[in-house]
């Protein structure tokens, strides 16, 4: 079962991406919010994913459903436990980061869950009552954007791609330093400097 794919970026249309990673091309459905993150991304660049692997009787066709952290993941694997969330579902509602969805589900915020798309008021009652109490490790690992601000998220994955990938990091330990560096400098704006606070900390030795 694939879990993780990385290679360059082939084709991006709107629900979805191709992936060539070891001269195959992996067809890949992203939600909104992780497509929004690929605006910058051209044909030909490096991306990364977290896959979440879906085949079943009523989806015979594999299909591959791409987060660029494993705590989207696992979060969406949390959504889906819902009452009438199927996973393809899920990848249309998940259309605002996850700790926005998580915060509302922790205050039971039917009108913030009606607004993913596809989620109704017996749906959105639905979530709240399978994954109310739940969330509260996805509403503190990803920070919170105030009117104005940077989208923090913007620049956190390319430093969580390059500790990992590149210096070794494991995934846990960079989510930790990163975190870290956030919590001492708030006013971090991009990744350059997010990957200098990082190195700052003692968190690295």
């Amino acid at each position: 079962m694939i879990g993780y794919i990385e290679g360059k970026l082939l084709k991006k249309v709107e629900d979805r991406v191709l992936v060539l990673a070891n001269q195959v091309g992996y067809e890949v459905v992203v939600p909104a919010v992780v497509m929004d993150k690929l605006k910058e991304k051209s044909v030909g660049d490096d991306v990364a994913f977290f896959i979440f692997y879906q085949q079943s009787e009523r989806q015979p066709k594999p299909v591959l459903i791409g987060f660029t952290s494993d705590l989207e993941r696992d979060f969406f694997q949390f959504f889906i436990t819902a009452e009438d969330i199927g996973p393809l579902k899920a990848v249309k509602a998940m259309s605002i980061p996850v700790g926005e969805i998580a915060s509302a589900i922790e205050a039971k915020d039917i009108q913030k869950l009606k607004q993913l798309k596809g989620i109704g008021g017996r749906t959105a009652q639905k979530i709240i009552a399978t994954l109310n109490g739940k969330m509260a490790r996805f509403m503190g690992n990803i920070p919170t954007q105030k009117p104005g601000e940077t989208n923090v998220e913007d620049f956190i994955f390319p430093v969580l791609d390059v500790l990992v990938t590149q210096l070794g990091h494991k995934t846990m330990d960079a989510k930790k330093m990163i975190n870290e560096a956030l919590q001492r400098n708030p006013d971090i704006s991009n990744p350059e400097e997010l990957f200098d606070e990082v190195y700052r900390g003692p968190s690295h030795i």
